[in-house]
């Protein structure tokens, strides 16, 4: 969380109040409903671009689940009670993290830009410079959404003040739509098609990277099902979005694949 986080958060902030600032003072259907006194619609949409900025940087700046070494004592314990409660594949081992040392619980991975283990880490994004894991995942899908909702709004605007024609005066007039339009349809793209991929993944209880490395995992090559995790798409949301407390994977993983087949 150094200097280059600083620059990315600060890049984020700034895009986005340009973007916004600038589509309420061209000639947008924003721009005229704020000159004919209809102020509704201009102040929910900068509350809703200042709603999205601030989700932005709390997902970026929280604890993503960082894995603690005063945690290891309690990580010892809750291996030990998973063990006694259902066989353990003799394949199967908790393993110390080469990097930082401490015991890391199942789906916890170390990052190295982070120099952090991660409960149940799911990738490190650069837009947030951040690792997204156990405890942002949940804020992360809830900021793509606002920030999607905020994307497909800001379209419209644009949209509505681009009035086509063949003219250099008018190009030059417009030069801030165009640019601002072409960001948009970008971003948006990018947003829902990282949307769509998370809430498909959270549906199947898995990660970026156990989707990814599936093959490289020793706990999902070496289990009986081709994803210990899942326990439905409703349970998997529920577990997701409600659950208020850290999740004990390999109480999951070991009951799961003691079950008969």
């Amino acid at each position: 969380m150094g200097a280059g986080g600083l620059r990315v958060r600060a890049a984020h902030t700034a895009l986005s109040a340009a973007l916004a600032l600038g589509l309420l003072l061209h000639g947008t259907d924003l721009r005229r409903r704020e000159e004919r006194g209809e102020l509704l619609q201009p102040v929910l949409f900068v509350l809703l671009v200042l709603c999205s900025v601030l989700l932005y940087l709390k997902v970026s700046l929280m604890d993503p689940g960082f894995v603690k070494a005063d945690e290891e004592g309690q990580a010892g314990k809750t291996e030990e009670q998973s063990m006694m409660s259902a066989p353990v594949p003799g394949n199967i081992k908790m393993r110390r993290c080469g990097y930082c040392m401490v015991k890391q619980p199942m789906r916890a991975k170390h990052c190295q830009l982070c120099q952090h283990c991660v409960r149940r880490y799911d990738h490190h994004c650069p837009w947030i410079e951040n690792c997204v894991g156990e405890k942002n995942h949940p804020l992360f899908i809830v900021y793509l959404s606002v920030q999607l909702v905020v994307l497909l709004w800001a379209w419209y605007i644009a949209w509505s003040g681009l009035h086509f024609e063949q003219s250099w005066d008018w190009l030059q007039h417009n030069i801030f739509l165009i640019i601002s339009f072409l960001l948009i349809v970008i971003f948006t793209i990018v947003d829902l098609l990282l949307l769509i991929s998370h809430l498909y993944l959270v549906s199947c209880n898995t990660t970026t990277w156990e989707f990814m490395s599936h093959h490289r995992i020793s706990y999902l090559k070496h289990s009986e099902s081709e994803n210990p995790f899942d326990q439905g798409v409703i349970l998997n949301l529920w577990r997701f979005f409600c659950s208020c407390h850290l999740t004990t994977w390999e109480k999951i993983y070991f009951h799961r694949d003691s079950e008969p087949v």
